[in-house]
């Protein structure tokens, strides 16, 4: 009896790791196909897209054309301070209203929680022609700012109820016996709660990281200044209305995605040192 119980559950676990690795060979699928076809001819694209690069179509004239005609070292400035600055913010003032729902009851705290909810299940591109408005009107039109404020906006909803949760399982034993030590709230919450809650915050890190280093729709709508342009707007320059440069928008998405899997694999790493370093040292 105990042999087929195993049986079953190896076969179950064999399915699952199956239906994994098919997902993730879906999603992979199409980064591979833009980077190994970014070091290849214009004639090798067409002819042979699913082929790796060889002797006779190796061509890295893409990249050239991005580095020498293109001004990417610029486009991806404004992306890591956009991205950078944006995740900073909703991490800061998403713990902060978390810990605030989490630990300190008062009227309203629950409606508060599902209002904050919402910005989850209502996308903010329905308040496009709202957010231009504002940003014109507040002269925030071409700047940071104006793209760092929309998308602190659009992270704080799903960082608010991850954080939260994670803060509600904190012990309260341990929160009243730093207040008994003489702990200020603001200690509490920087040096005792938000060091417990590192898996948390590595995972509303990558959540918000990816989004916003990958928009197009709000710095096409409220930078699209050569001076804010960011790497995703900065690419559609090698796109033209008869003709496209298929070499450099290849190259252009490629050099975009190695900063994303760079800052992707800190967090994972600090996600996974969280989880397994302890709750209490």
């Amino acid at each position: 009896m105990s042999t087929g119980k195993a049986r079953t559950s190896l076969l179950h676990t064999g399915l699952m790791h199956l239906a994994l690795i098919a997902y993730t060979a879906l999603c992979l699928a199409p980064v591979v196909l833009v980077v190994i076809n970014s070091m290849k001819s214009r004639a090798a694209i067409f002819s042979a897209p699913m082929a790796l690069p060889g002797p006779k179509t190796f061509d890295l004239i893409g990249f050239t054309t991005v580095i020498t005609q293109g001004n990417f070292a610029g486009y991806f400035s404004n992306s890591l301070i956009v991205t950078g600055t944006s995740i900073v913010a909703v991490l800061l003032f998403g713990a902060m209203a978390a810990f605030a729902l989490s630990e300190y009851r008062f009227r309203g705290n629950t409606l508060m929680g599902l209002y904050l909810a919402l910005g989850i299940m209502i996308p903010i591109r329905l308040g496009t022609i709202a957010i231009l408005n504002i940003m014109v009107a507040t002269r925030l039109v071409n700047t940071h700012l104006g793209l760092i404020l929309v998308y602190t906006a659009q992270g704080l909803p799903l960082a608010i109820f991850i954080l939260s949760e994670f803060m509600r399982q904190v012990s309260a034993d341990l929160k009243n016996a730093a207040r008994i030590d003489g702990l200020s709230e603001y200690a509490i919450f920087f040096k005792l709660v938000l060091p417990l809650t590192r898996p948390a915050i590595a995972t509303v890190a990558v959540f918000t990281m990816i989004p916003i280093w990958n928009d197009l729709w709000f710095p096409l709508i409220l930078a699209p200044g050569e001076a804010t342009k960011t790497v995703t707007l900065g690419a559609q320059s090698f796109i033209g209305q008869y003709v496209t440069n298929w070499n450099a928008v290849l190259a252009a998405l490629t050099l975009a995605i190695l900063p994303v899997l760079i800052l992707y694999l800190a967090f994972s790493q600090q996600l996974i040192r969280g989880l397994t370093a302890g709750a209490v040292k």
